[in-house]
């Protein structure tokens, strides 16, 4: 039989669509003055069969910018962290659904093992390590990496938790939770200033969840909180490994657990949740 000819041969096309996967996927971010970060984190998914932003109020660009990029978005004032999350994930028109920050995407070998997985999942739900930037480097070790996030899961089998701050993937009983390689990279581009800003709000929050809770804090919370996540994270998990920026990094940290027993112990005080400005 003879060789089929140059002419005869199918032609590729040089600008495919975005790959087609047996579960289709709603990528779903909510947003608040994101239009630095998010045309990067719409792009490390391109086989995302819906983009969905959640917008609570953007002063910026983040909406014409969303749009533009082919992205369908809601507008809803913010309900807590938690909340919104879970809010945009009932929005979405797939049940798949890949949760990411605007200031987050996903590293090409994340990107690819998504991709793989959908083909044919195994589990309800799935987590993949996070690398986060900060003071200008990708940490490698202590709290900063790896920092293991569910953060894709089929929305029939799990919800997010309706926690105001460090709020979670829950799967339904018996649901298993699987893991992907490749990394989550967060890219925050806050200062330094910007970032103990949020610390202070998140420690407030924590503080006020766990007043709620009926939980009390004591004097060996204060002193023994910041010294076992230091041996913790900067000695066993060989944070010091990152120079100076796991320094600061552990040292912030230590401080945040300080501060959340310190705001406890003055709402238990007072009788009070703190106030916030």
């Amino acid at each position: 039989m003879s060789e089929p000819s140059a002419a005869s041969l199918p032609v590729q096309d040089p600008h495919p669509g975005p790959v087609t996967t047996a579960q289709p996927l709603s990528l779903v971010i909510i947003t608040c003055n994101a239009a630095a970060q998010l045309s990067a984190c719409i792009a490390s998914v391109p086989f995302a069969a819906e983009v969905l932003v959640v917008d609570s109020g953007s002063s910026d660009n983040t909406v014409a910018l969303a749009r533009e990029l082919g992205a369908r978005v809601i507008f809803q004032e913010w309900l807590g962290y938690g909340r919104q999350k879970q809010y945009a994930v009932e929005q979405a028109r797939h049940d798949w659904v890949l949760c990411l920050d605007a200031d987050e995407q996903l590293s090409p070998d994340l990107a690819d093992a998504i991709r793989a997985c959908l083909e044919r999942p195994d589990c309800p739900a799935y987590r993949f390590p996070r690398r986060n930037r900060f003071m200008g480097r990708y940490l490698r070790h202590g709290e900063g990496y790896p920092d293991w996030s569910l953060r894709l899961f089929d929305r029939r089998q799990a919800r997010w938790s309706f926690d105001p701050v460090h709020e979670k993937v829950e799967l339904q009983p018996g649901a298993r939770c699987g893991r992907l390689q490749g990394d989550l990279l967060h890219d925050s581009a806050e200062s330094l200033h910007g970032y103990l800003a949020k610390q202070n709000r998140y420690t407030t929050l924590a503080a006020e969840r766990a007043f709620a809770r009926g939980k009390r804090a004591g004097w060996p919370h204060l002193l023994l909180s910041p010294l076992f996540r230091f041996i913790r994270f900067y000695i066993w998990r060989q944070g010091f490994r990152d120079g100076l920026p796991g320094l600061v990094h552990i040292t912030i940290g230590c401080f945040n657990s300080f501060c959340k027993y310190a705001k406890l112990r003055d709402m238990q005080r007072s009788g009070f949740p703190a106030h916030r400005d």
